[in-house]
């Protein structure tokens, strides 16, 4: 398969693919983000909050426009569709659950969720997966009609899993999940053999309807990478201590993953302390760290997380200037993808893309 909105796409899936078979530790990569017309299109539409359910014609039209708009970069990025509105509301959706719509104006998401389930723990025992669901077979359609607009010109992201606690939070809400973990620890491991099967349903489905690129799985997280990768959140484990990360967490992560070809993930600012934790994941292939308000952004931690990580892949966001100085300073750790925010023009990104093809790390 050929993207036509990537032009150097040839040469850009030997070198991720060398980044998540680890071979790379001393290479760096990197994607550029420019001012984007569609997202600033997509924000005059829309406010930040509660929106009504998107028409599929309309987001088929702002990826397509989003993703052509960079096809002059020869960076690291492979155009894909994020499919943001199989969020939350995708999971308690095809329950029955009542799915609410967020714009998201800074990246043009549309994303959803759902208030909590259920109004006490034994109504677990009659959910059932029913594919043929309204919202299942809205699901299914969506996938369909954006694979035929795809049409070799972009690939298609996998989207996040809501599985384990995640899903716990979907049906009876954050704290009581937490309560549960201590006072009945037998319903929440339920729960996730629930959740197990939910997922693997809908990510099954996805994967016999959107083909593989190249043999692998385009991804928002970290471009592209080899198999049929899902896209795992540990967020409520942020809040909680290593020991029960590796309690609750692990086992149901290692169930999913090993039932595709593995994963990747994200740790918020909230979280980084899981970060040794979660690379004994034996089938973990990249962590992107990301930045949030009140902690310090990842780039000014990344000599340390690359420490603590050892060669996992990571991903990390940058400004166009710190990248640009620490390039020059030679200063980057090698086995990262870096995001970088800016510039304005694809020709100085491309420059800078060519000392980025060159860099050796000196600890690689």
């Amino acid at each position: 398969m050929q993207l036509s909105y990537k032009p150097n796409f040839d040469e850009v899936i030997p070198r991720l693919e060398s980044l998540y078979a680890r071979r790379a530790t001393d290479r760096i990569f990197a994607t550029f983000e420019m001012p984007s017309p569609a997202l600033a299109q997509f924000a005059g539409r829309y406010t930040a909050g509660y929106c009504d359910e998107p028409v599929v014609a309309e987001r088929i039209a702002f990826w397509n426009d989003l993703l052509r708009e960079p096809a002059a970069l020869t960076d690291d990025s492979v155009p894909s569709v994020y499919l943001s509105e199989f969020d939350q509301g995708l999971y308690g959706g095809v329950l029955g659950g009542e799915v609410r719509f967020v714009a998201d104006p800074a990246i043009g998401w549309i994303s959803s969720m759902v208030p909590p389930l259920m109004s006490n723990r034994d109504e677990l025992d009659g959910l059932r997966i029913d594919r043929d669901h309204p919202r299942y077979r809205s699901y299914l359609q969506q996938l369909e009609r954006f694979v035929q607009a795809a049409d070799g010109r972009f690939g298609i992201s996998h989207f996040i899993l809501i599985d384990s606690l995640n899903f716990v939070f979907e049906l009876i809400g954050a704290t009581a999940t937490y309560l549960a973990l201590v006072d009945d620890p037998a319903w929440i491991r339920r729960a996730g053999d629930f959740a197990f099967e939910l997922n693997v349903a809908i990510h099954d489905d996805f994967f016999d309807r959107v083909p593989l690129v190249r043999g692998g799985t385009c991804s928002n997280m970290v471009g592209w990478i080899p198999g049929r990768i899902v896209s795992e959140s540990v967020d409520p484990f942020h809040m909680t201590s290593v020991d029960d990360f590796r309690r609750w967490g692990r086992e149901p992560i290692e169930r999913i993953f090993d039932h595709f070809d593995g994963g990747v993930l994200h740790i918020h600012g909230n979280g980084r302390h899981l970060l040794e934790a979660v690379c004994e994941l034996p089938d973990l292939k990249a962590i992107f760290m990301l930045d949030d308000r009140g902690f310090p952004p990842a780039i000014d931690l990344i000599e340390q997380f690359r420490a603590r990580a050892g060669d996992m892949p990571l991903v990390v966001q940058v400004d166009f200037a710190t990248f640009c100085e620490r390039l020059t300073q030679r200063t980057l750790p090698g086995g990262v993808y870096y995001r970088v925010k800016g510039p304005a023009e694809a020709d100085a990104a491309n420059r800078c893309m060519e000392r980025v093809r060159s860099y050796r790390a000196a600890d690689g």
